[in-house]
């Protein structure tokens, strides 16, 4: 009999061991994240980009995407919906940037319908194309701008806030009620148990087997 109970033993410590691994493995790879920004954090552009992405190792949900890139003085120059396409959530801007540095702050909702968000900055060296010339005042006092072609894509309020989710675009629509990805983790599991129990019971009946024809 001690055969058998040995034998026992090592399948539920297997089993235990299956379990703790699949089990670490499942949340660790359930999350998204990002993996890289277009400008690069830190980077130094000569004028202000047409538009800012996040790339992820995953791609993320169509919904609930939202980004806000500013100026050193606060103003907003995301507009118009987040734009996913695969594994990439883009953000354009307004054209008239002004010189220094942007602060991008993002967030979407990843593969398993978890919210994950970041920052990140970049500096442009010059203005954007459209970007409303220096004022010069009148005789009165009151400045007035250079030329007769106003500023474009000024003004701040224009680009929704943070606080306020947007529908990305993506490829393919998404499907209702897919937002949270199956766990294959729970049928490997099961599998394994399956086997090492149908295993042990072959051993055991084996062991018992013999030890009746020892006793004939």
């Amino acid at each position: 009999m001690r055969p058998i109970r040995q034998i026992l033993t090592l399948g539920l410590v297997l089993l235990v061991f299956a379990a703790g691994v699949l089990g670490l493995a499942g949340p660790a790879a359930a999350h998204d994240a990002a993996e890289s920004s277009t400008p690069a954090a830190g980077a130094s552009l000569p004028a202000p980009p047409e538009q800012v992405s996040v790339a992820f190792n995953n791609t993320p949900l169509g919904i609930g995407a939202a980004f806000s890139v500013k100026d050193a003085s606060g103003t907003e120059w995301a507009e118009g919906p987040v734009d996913i396409v695969d594994n990439v959530a883009s953000q354009k801007l307004k054209a008239g940037g002004p010189a220094g540095e942007y602060t991008v702050a993002w967030r979407v909702v990843s593969a398993d319908s978890h919210p994950i968000e970041g920052t990140f900055a970049f500096t442009a060296a010059a203005a954007g194309q459209g970007a409303a010339p220096a004022a010069t005042p009148t005789a009165a006092g009151s400045p007035t701008a250079a030329g007769t072609v106003p500023a474009t894509g000024t003004g701040a309020g224009t680009a929704p806030a943070m606080g306020t989710a947007q529908p990305g675009t993506t490829g393919e629509p998404e499907q209702e009620g897919s937002g949270e990805p199956f766990q294959w983790s729970i049928v490997i599991f099961a599998l394994v148990a399956v086997g090492l129990l149908a295993t042990l019971a072959i051993l055991a009946r084996r062991r018992l087997t013999a030890g009746t024809d020892d006793d004939e």
